[in-house]
């Protein structure tokens, strides 16, 4: 295969982080700019070789992984995705039968709709306006908090929210004024069958993420009674149907000594990084410094704020390599969250090949 100059390859491949600005950020979108020189950049063939997914941290709420071979704006489209089209449940609708907290109405309905709920939105489907709340489009939690005369303080815990798989338990007044007493009377949700006879949910029953989020602070003889409705929704709507806390990447750093660095400088350099990005080794020589960790580079430059330095260290970034970090909220897994993101994109790019032909 040919191969461009080594001036060329580090300008395509790299980012030459200075002192006064970064040198070398845009990226190559023309297919055709190296073809002078007999290198073809458009080939999906070297990009199914080059592309990879590695994952070096994963836990419960958080997964840290590398993306390999992709350009800036297609790590930047999953980030964008992850934040406003990835669906997931939230508080919508929050009917108050009762609230003599000092906690408003309107300030206590918006912090229930941020607590995260652990539930799978892929399990439901989107409400309309139109579309009367079921068991296959809405969550019925109901909260009935109670703080008696003469005792102490209460503190309403997001545990409290209790999901009621039957839907709701307030009458519809509107609608029963009419209706003889021997039938039912009809409630805010229209649920012809129990939410927990699915199995999904009865190994699993839908609740919040964190049973310990503060909803509000009872005085003796305040009372707080209401049912919150979830439905399905995205970040872009309302930001509580976000699915991650945060999501983002950087470019892989790269700390390349342009210099054999020893002795009193090498000790000096180490000195000088506060990621503990060098270090010392032992050569016939002398003790040389070596920049065995340029993952944890933050790119603070006090390695070469001081004058010469630039010329001894290079810091570079590579722009097809990428630390991708998810922290998500609780409703999915994040390993879940990027394969759904990957799914959505998937989705834009067929519907746009499907208008085009």
């Amino acid at each position: 295969m040919p191969k461009l100059p080594d001036h060329l390859e580090l300008k395509r491949t790299r980012v030459s982080c200075k002192l006064d600005a970064p040198n070398d950020t845009e990226s190559v979108l023309y297919s055709g700019a190296y073809a002078s020189l007999g290198v073809d950049n458009s080939s999906l063939e070297s990009f199914f070789k080059d592309f990879k997914v590695v994952i070096n941290r994963l836990t419960e709420d958080e997964i840290e992984f590398d993306m390999i071979g992709i350009d800036a704006a297609l790590a930047n489209a999953f980030r964008r995705i992850l934040i406003s089209e990835v669906p997931t449940m939230a508080i919508e609708k929050v009917l108050i039968a009762k609230n003599t907290s000092v906690v408003q109405d309107e300030v206590l309905s918006h912090r229930l709709g941020l607590i995260p709920l652990r539930v799978d939105p892929r399990l439901f489907s989107y409400k309309s306006e139109k579309d009367e709340p079921n068991e296959k489009n809405t969550i019925v939690f109901g909260l009935h908090a109670h703080c008696k005369r003469g005792g102490p303080r209460c503190t309403v815990k997001s545990e409290e929210l209790k999901w009621q798989p039957n839907g709701s338990m307030f009458a519809l007044e509107i609608e029963n004024k009419g209706s003889s007493s021997t039938t039912a009377p009809k409630t805010y949700t229209n649920f012809k069958s129990n939410q927990d006879m699915q199995p999904e949910f009865s190994e699993n029953p839908i609740h919040s993420k964190y049973p310990d989020i503060t909803i509000a602070r009872l005085g003796p003889g305040q009372e707080i009674e209401l049912e919150a409705h979830a439905v399905k929704g995205v970040g872009k709507e309302h930001a509580k149907w976000s699915p991650v806390a945060t999501a983002w990447y950087r470019m892989l750093p790269e700390v390349v000594l342009l210099k054999d660095v020893y002795d009193v400088d090498a000790e000096k350099l180490v000195k000088k990084c506060p990621a503990n990005v060098f270090d010392i080794e032992d050569t016939p020589t002398g003790r040389r410094a070596t920049a065995p960790r340029p993952r944890a580079c933050t790119l603070c430059m006090e390695c070469i704020r001081e004058e010469g330095w630039d010329e001894i260290l290079a810091l570079r970034r590579k722009k097809d390599h990428f630390i991708f970090t998810i922290e998500a909220t609780g409703a999915l897994p994040p390993e879940v969250l990027f394969t759904e993101a990957v799914k959505v994109l998937e989705d834009k790019c067929e519907r746009i090949i499907t208008e085009l032909s």
